[in-house]
Protein backbone atom coordinates (compact mmCIF):
# COMPACT_ATOMS: atom_id res chain seq x y z
CA UNK A 1 0.00 0.00 0.00
CA UNK A 2 0.74 3.35 -0.59
CA UNK A 3 1.94 6.08 1.96
CA UNK A 4 0.25 9.25 2.65
CA UNK A 5 2.97 10.97 1.51
CA UNK A 6 6.69 10.41 1.01
CA UNK A 7 8.60 9.53 4.44
CA UNK A 8 10.91 6.82 5.73
CA UNK A 9 10.33 5.22 9.39
CA UNK A 10 14.01 6.77 9.79
CA UNK A 11 12.29 9.82 9.35
CA UNK A 12 9.64 9.21 11.68
CA UNK A 13 11.90 7.80 14.05
CA UNK A 14 14.24 11.14 13.85
CA UNK A 15 11.13 13.88 14.05
CA UNK A 16 9.45 11.83 17.15
CA UNK A 17 12.95 11.78 18.98
CA UNK A 18 13.11 15.41 18.62
CA UNK A 19 9.63 16.27 19.07
CA UNK A 20 9.61 14.51 22.56
CA UNK A 21 13.38 16.06 23.75
CA UNK A 22 11.52 19.51 23.24
CA UNK A 23 8.06 18.18 24.94
CA UNK A 24 10.83 17.36 28.25
CA UNK A 25 11.73 21.02 28.52
CA UNK A 26 8.84 22.44 27.64
CA UNK A 27 7.34 24.22 30.88
CA UNK A 28 3.73 22.91 30.52
CA UNK A 29 3.77 20.27 28.58
CA UNK A 30 6.71 18.39 30.23
CA UNK A 31 5.15 18.00 33.57
CA UNK A 32 2.11 16.15 32.06
CA UNK A 33 3.95 13.76 30.13
CA UNK A 34 6.81 12.70 33.01
CA UNK A 35 3.74 12.15 34.87
CA UNK A 36 2.76 9.34 32.71
CA UNK A 37 6.14 8.22 31.03
CA UNK A 38 9.15 7.00 32.83
CA UNK A 39 10.65 5.08 29.90
CA UNK A 40 11.13 7.51 27.03
CA UNK A 41 13.08 4.99 24.57
CA UNK A 42 10.01 3.04 25.01
CA UNK A 43 7.49 5.76 24.91
CA UNK A 44 9.05 7.26 21.59
CA UNK A 45 9.00 3.66 19.77
CA UNK A 46 5.19 3.14 20.77
CA UNK A 47 4.47 6.52 19.11
CA UNK A 48 6.92 6.31 16.04
CA UNK A 49 4.98 2.79 15.61
CA UNK A 50 1.53 4.80 15.86
CA UNK A 51 2.72 7.48 13.06
CA UNK A 52 4.14 4.56 10.57
CA UNK A 53 0.79 3.14 10.78
CA UNK A 54 -1.00 5.94 10.15
CA UNK A 55 1.23 7.24 7.72
CA UNK A 56 3.34 4.24 6.06
CA UNK A 57 0.09 1.70 6.92
CA UNK A 58 2.53 -0.65 8.51
CA UNK A 59 1.51 -2.87 10.97
CA UNK A 60 2.10 -3.02 14.53
CA UNK A 61 0.82 -0.02 16.93
CA UNK A 62 -1.63 -1.46 19.35
CA UNK A 63 -4.00 1.28 21.52
CA UNK A 64 -6.14 4.00 21.60
CA UNK A 65 -4.40 7.57 21.81
CA UNK A 66 -7.55 8.66 22.40
CA UNK A 67 -8.44 6.52 25.35
CA UNK A 68 -5.47 7.75 27.01
CA UNK A 69 -5.25 11.31 26.61
CA UNK A 70 -9.01 10.85 27.64
CA UNK A 71 -8.19 8.91 30.53
CA UNK A 72 -4.50 10.94 31.65
CA UNK A 73 -6.09 13.30 33.88
CA UNK A 74 -4.09 15.63 33.50
CA UNK A 75 -4.50 16.52 29.88
CA UNK A 76 -6.21 19.54 29.24
CA UNK A 77 -7.73 21.40 25.89
CA UNK A 78 -4.87 24.03 26.16
CA UNK A 79 -2.04 21.63 26.24
CA UNK A 80 -2.98 20.70 22.55
CA UNK A 81 -1.97 23.62 21.35
CA UNK A 82 1.22 23.77 22.34
CA UNK A 83 2.13 20.17 21.51
CA UNK A 84 0.99 20.99 17.83
CA UNK A 85 3.51 24.25 17.86
CA UNK A 86 6.44 21.81 19.21
CA UNK A 87 5.36 18.96 16.96
CA UNK A 88 5.16 21.38 13.84
CA UNK A 89 8.26 23.07 14.91
CA UNK A 90 10.32 19.44 15.15
CA UNK A 91 8.65 18.59 11.65
CA UNK A 92 9.98 21.93 9.93
CA UNK A 93 13.55 21.07 11.54
CA UNK A 94 13.92 17.49 10.66
CA UNK A 95 12.08 17.54 7.02
CA UNK A 96 11.40 18.81 3.17
CA UNK A 97 8.82 21.28 3.25
CA UNK A 98 6.35 19.80 1.43
CA UNK A 99 6.76 16.18 4.05
CA UNK A 100 6.54 18.59 7.17
CA UNK A 101 3.23 20.26 5.71
CA UNK A 102 1.73 17.11 4.93
CA UNK A 103 2.47 15.42 8.54
CA UNK A 104 1.22 19.06 9.89
CA UNK A 105 -2.22 18.39 8.58
CA UNK A 106 -2.77 14.94 9.61
CA UNK A 107 -1.14 15.76 12.85
CA UNK A 108 -3.70 18.98 12.95
CA UNK A 109 -6.72 16.38 12.14
CA UNK A 110 -5.59 14.01 14.96
CA UNK A 111 -5.26 16.95 17.30
CA UNK A 112 -8.25 18.33 17.03
CA UNK A 113 -10.18 14.86 17.64
CA UNK A 114 -8.56 14.12 20.87
CA UNK A 115 -8.62 17.98 22.07
CA UNK A 116 -12.45 17.13 21.61
CA UNK A 117 -12.29 14.19 23.28
CA UNK A 118 -10.40 15.68 26.08
CA UNK A 119 -13.33 18.78 26.44
CA UNK A 120 -16.30 16.13 26.00
CA UNK A 121 -14.79 14.44 29.55
CA UNK A 122 -14.45 17.49 31.53
CA UNK A 123 -17.76 18.50 29.96
CA UNK A 124 -19.21 15.22 31.40
CA UNK A 125 -17.58 15.65 34.96
CA UNK A 126 -18.41 19.40 35.37
CA UNK A 127 -20.30 20.00 38.16
CA UNK A 128 -23.56 21.98 37.28
CA UNK A 129 -25.68 21.16 34.80
CA UNK A 130 -24.71 20.22 31.00
CA UNK A 131 -24.30 23.05 28.88
CA UNK A 132 -26.40 22.86 25.88
CA UNK A 133 -24.80 24.16 22.72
Amino acid sequence: MLARFDITPEQIDRVVAVFYAAVRRHEDLGPVFAAHVSDWPTHEARIASFWKGAILYQPGFDGSPMRAHMQAGNVMPAHFTAWLALFDESLRRCLPQPTATAWSALAHRIGRGLRMGVEDVQRIHAPGPPILR
